[in-house]
C-alpha cells in the first residue's frame, strides 16, 4: 500500500518511510523508482521480523546510540543497522527473494 504525503509532512532530506503496512511517499512518480521501493519494502520485512512495535523501538534506541557517537543526525541515521543493510542490498531487485531473517543484524 502507498501513502502520499504532503512534502511538508516529512523532512525535505525524506522521500519516502515504512509504516507497516504502508510505504509513504513524498509523490506519486516515486513508486516508479525500483531501487527505493525495494529499499522501502527492505524495511516492511525488518519491521514484519520484530513485529512492528519493537522495530521502531530498537530504531530508536539504535539512533540515540549512534548519534552519542557520531554527533551527527544524518550519520548517525546512515549507520543504524536497519537503514545500512537497505542502503547496501537496495539495487538487488532480487535481495528480499533470497535475504535470510533478521539479517540486518550483520550491519550491526
Amino acid at each position: 500500500m502507498f501513502i502520499l504525503i504532503n512534502r511538508y509532512l516529512l523532512r525535505k532530506k525524506f522521500t519516502g518511510m515504512t509504516l507497516w503496512p504502508f510505504i509513504i511517499l513524498r509523490n506519486g512518480n516515486l513508486k516508479n523508482d525500483l531501487i527505493l521501493m525495494n529499499h522501502e519494502r527492505i524495511h516492511l520485512r525488518q519491521q514484519v521480523e520484530l513485529l512492528v512495535i519493537p522495530f521502531f523501538v530498537c530504531y530508536g534506541i539504535e539512533f540515540l546510540i549512534r548519534l552519542a557517537q557520531y554527533k551527527s543526525r544524518y550519520k548517525a541515521y546512515k549507520n543504524i543497522s536497519f537503514e545500512r543493510e537497505a542502503y547496501v542490498n537496495e539495487t538487488d531487485l532480487q535481495y528480499l527473494k533470497n535475504r535470510s531473517i533478521w539479517r540486518f543484524l550483520k550491519y550491526l
